[in-house]
């Protein structure tokens, strides 16, 4: 197959992967995304984590660092695609973490955040390179909200979250980016989040755009990622709770299943 598309789950040919992300909402009702952070673990380590997630039933991995410190990027993305078969799309920290490899990157815009960087100026700069390789750039509107502690993500672009309260200014930025253009909604805890995004404010998101929305950052159980997925979300990512479990464990299948029965 065509290294930056996956298969039609549907047996109709080759499409992109935003329409693959799509039809899998379509078909499950929900999907699941697997983070895999090059930061944290050897590349012998990813490749068998994609493998396990694979199997579990995630739908997508997802490749990223809030801060890259690794020398290996390419290689990480390389060896992962090569190791599944479910679409393995960039969710990039900055321009340095792009990769031909990939199916597809996450065209991330901080609509939460003011600093000019994280709007347009990374993006200026990843635009043509995200095209000499050919990668699928999928638009993607990226609201921080406020986790209980300062994430990676925050400190690393100077911006601050959305309070957790405050579901007028999620609505508000929500609204900005569909008018804007963007295909999805990602509502963020970010790394190591001491909460999860609160379930009234994926609804009130839910409530005002029509865009698919993506809600990672503190979920930690099936349980919390069914809730999450009944208050709207399309998409449910985990990483950092997956990290700390046995080689075996069950959990990311119990996720998946959770997120796939909402």
């Amino acid at each position: 197959m065509d290294g930056r598309r996956p298969p039609d789950p549907g047996g109709k040919g080759i499409v992109t992967v935003y329409e693959h992300l799509l039809q899998v909402r379509e078909r499950r009702g929900a999907g699941l995304m697997v983070l895999l952070d090059p930061d944290r673990h050897d590349i012998e380590v990813i490749e068998r984590r994609a493998l396990e997630a694979q199997k579990a039933g995630c739908d997508a991995l997802l490749i990223g660092s809030s801060l890259l410190t690794t020398s290996n990027f390419d290689e990480v993305v390389q060896r992962t695609k090569q190791s599944v078969d479910v679409p393995v799309v960039l969710f990039p920290g900055g321009v340095q973490q792009l990769s031909a490899h990939a199916d597809a990157v996450l065209f991330l815009s901080l609509l939460s955040g003011r600093n000019p960087q994280y709007l347009i100026g990374d993006h200026v700069q990843a635009a043509p390179i995200v095209q000499k390789m050919g990668l699928e750039a999928i638009p993607t509107g990226y609201i921080l909200v406020e986790s209980g502690s300062v994430s990676t993500v925050q400190y690393i672009s100077a911006t601050s979250p959305i309070p957790r309260e405050k579901l007028d200014i999620a609505i508000a930025h929500a609204l900005a980016g569909e008018y804007l253009g963007v295909k999805l909604i990602y509502l963020e805890g970010g790394s190591g989040a001491r909460w999860s995004v609160p379930e009234d404010m994926i609804q009130a998101v839910r409530d005002s755009v029509s865009l698919p929305i993506i809600v990672g950052g503190g979920i930690r159980s099936p349980e919390e990622a069914h809730e999450k997925i009944k208050a709207g979300a399309d998409w449910v990512v985990v990483g950092n709770v997956l990290e700390k479990q046995p080689p075996g464990s069950s959990l990311m299948k119990e996720i998946a299943g959770a997120v796939h029965s909402a």
